[in-house]
């Protein structure tokens, strides 16, 4: 079955050991590992104060540290040919992917962090591009092994903080914050409920095994950026909408007033997002009601929301969600920030192999490229590897 591998941790931390010593001459002093996430729902919610409901992925991204006396920063992957080299002060002018690691580094400093320099050398199995949040991964497990190495204590808001600021000031991505929260939060078998009104968080069981269920991720492999314009879009129509209703959010709108918009384009984006923090709210009850039939229902109105409300769809993530749904599962929608990226399935296990098998010919006989898929199995938090 084609699936990708989330890796085995022990196997992945030698490996990245390794080739740190060969690098940079000296083995790491810690390596940390930093979970991507798949949004179970709660899309383009976060940045309007709202409600999200995402879980981390056993898929990771795994950094090796060591610190420096001399003041400079080193920073390095094994996915990525080119490295990235200056002070600490300097890495707010880093760019492509080196602007996540070297950005997370300067806004630990900024906060008034004691980081010396360091070598730092990456690798990950968060599948790339995908919607999977690899860049909060990549960030939140520099910023551990970082922090250990420097021997400052770990505080993860403060973690959090600093990440959001470097993906935002320093990569360009204008990130709500969800990303960064669970894979700074998160624990095994749960989805965080995360508010972003009141800066909130708890567990949500998951019982998918007692169920019979599995989330089944589709990676539509179709490119899928933060920063080419329409993540910023809509969400400068989200704050228009915001204006014209006199409120600070669209947390604090409601359907009613929404429906009273002028703007047509803007009275859809906003139904969309109070429309889908109703959702996740329901959600959250039927998970806690053990009711999977209603959570395949939300799913199915999320993803109608997102593809005609939000716009932020495309003919490979419909189709994906169409042929699960067809082929046994009992909802499906598409997941992250949109336009490519991934699609989420949640799928009975004896059907697991079926509904595989037929997005992967519906993608065929469409002429798409061939899709990837995982299991997205509720995993842990950001931390040490031993």
């Amino acid at each position: 079955m084609p699936f990708v591998a989330s890796g085995d941790p022990t196997s992945l931390t030698a490996h990245l050991a390794d080739a740190f010593a060969e690098a940079y001459g000296v083995p790491p002093a810690v390596v940390a590992r930093a979970p991507g996430r798949v949004n179970l729902i709660g899309e383009h919610t976060d940045y309007n104060a709202g409600l999200v409901l995402p879980v981390a992925l056993p898929h990771a991204t795994y950094a090796a540290v060591a610190p420096r006396d001399d003041g400079l920063l080193r920073v390095g992957s094994l996915e990525e040919s080119d490295p990235w080299e200056g002070s600490l002060d300097a890495a707010a002018g880093a760019a492509g992917w080196a602007a996540y690691a070297a950005g997370v580094l300067w806004a630990l400093r900024e906060d008034g962090l004691a980081l010396p320099g360091m070598d730092v050398l990456v690798h990950g199995t968060v599948p790339l591009g995908a919607g999977l949040s690899s860049s909060a991964a990549l960030e939140c497990s520099v910023a551990v092994a970082a922090c250990a190495a420097a021997r400052v204590v770990l505080d993860r808001e403060r973690v959090v903080d600093a990440c959001i600021r470097a993906e935002t000031e320093v990569a360009g991505a204008p990130t709500g914050g969800m990303d960064q929260t669970v894979s700074m939060l998160a624990g095994p078998g749960t989805a965080l409920l995360i508010d972003f009104d009141d800066h909130t968080s708890r567990p949500v069981p998951l019982a998918l095994d007692d169920a019979g269920l599995a989330l089944l991720v589709t990676d539509t492999r179709v490119s899928h950026a933060l920063v080419d314009g329409g993540y910023g879009e809509r969400r400068a129509d989200c704050e228009a909408a915001a204006a014209a209703l006199g409120v600070p959010s669209l947390r604090h709108a409601s359907r009613a007033t929404v429906e009273a918009l002028d703007d047509d384009r803007v009275r859809r984006r906003a139904r969309h997002v109070v429309t889908e923090v109703e959702r996740v709210r329901e959600v959250v009850a039927a998970l806690e009601a053990g009711d999977w039939t209603a959570v395949g229902a939300r799913f199915a109105e999320s993803h109608v929301s997102m593809r005609d409300d939000f716009e932020i769809s495309c003919p490979e993530l419909d189709l994906v969600v169409g042929t699960a749904v067809e082929a046994g599962a009992l909802g499906a929608r598409m997941t992250g920030g949109g336009f490519g990226g991934s699609a989420l399935s949640l799928v009975p296990l004896a059907r697991l192999d079926a509904v595989v098998r037929a997005v992967d010919t519906a993608f065929a006989a469409a002429g798409f490229r061939a899709p990837q898929h995982l299991r997205a199995e509720p995993s842990g938090r950001a931390d040490l590897v031993d």
